[in-house]
């Protein structure tokens, strides 16, 4: 994999934004690659197969993991999630690609990095457990069960925030996306990513 490709994972609770600055981020850095998740799920109402996610049964998705198909999967909420291999080697083929954007929780997370150490990982905050549970219902597509369990998953996943490099508070949607864009930016500017271009200078000019 090139040096310059970014690794990119958002991570939060369910309700903390986490979609829609993924959305966000993939209007501005139109090089950065979304991969589609595979999900037991159903849809919801504005999703669009392929778009959001790849929307499977049970037995589509456990055949996919007999199969070796999956980077990384786990259940969350009583749902398998996945991403597959043929997503990642997809992004990597792509021209002008630039990187890969995961949406994906702690579990995949983590399996992701055991895979890829030179993955950067963004977790997001809620402002507080009061305004998620206010989110969570706002939603109206889901039973009372089902915010239930997950505001109380919540407070689970923000147990897991240390292992992300970055950490976002959701408090303000433009002035967190704004903080995105710096570590997105700030990212792609590391020395490690573009020592290529400065070591490229100076065979050039030791050649002239």
């Amino acid at each position: 994999m090139a040096p310059e490709f970014l690794l990119l994972i958002l991570s939060s609770p369910s309700g903390a934004g986490k979609t829609t600055l993924s959305r966000k981020l993939q209007d501005t850095f139109t090089d950065l690659c979304f991969s589609v998740s595979h999900t037991t799920r159903p849809p919801r109402a504005n999703e669009v197969d392929g778009r959001d996610y790849h929307f499977v049964d049970r037995e589509a998705f456990e055949a996919m993991v007999h199969a070796g198909a999956f980077v990384e999967w786990a259940e969350v909420h009583g749902n398998l999630y996945g991403t597959s291999v043929q997503e990642v080697d997809k992004a990597r083929g792509t021209p002008g690609c630039g990187g890969i954007l995961f949406d994906i929780d702690y579990q995949g997370a983590r399996q992701i990095r055991a895979k890829l150490p030179e993955v950067v990982g963004v977790f997001i905050l809620p402002p507080s457990m009061l305004e998620l549970e206010r989110r969570l219902r706002g939603r109206k597509s889901e039973s009372e069960e089902a915010i239930s369990r997950r505001f109380e998953a919540a407070k689970r996943e923000i147990e897991h925030y240390a292992l992300f490099d970055y950490v976002l508070v959701n408090d303000d949607l433009e002035r967190a996306f704004a903080t995105l864009q710096g570590i997105v930016l700030a990212e792609r500017a590391r020395r490690g990513r573009l020592a290529f271009i400065a070591e490229a200078l100076l065979r050039k000019d030791a050649a002239t």
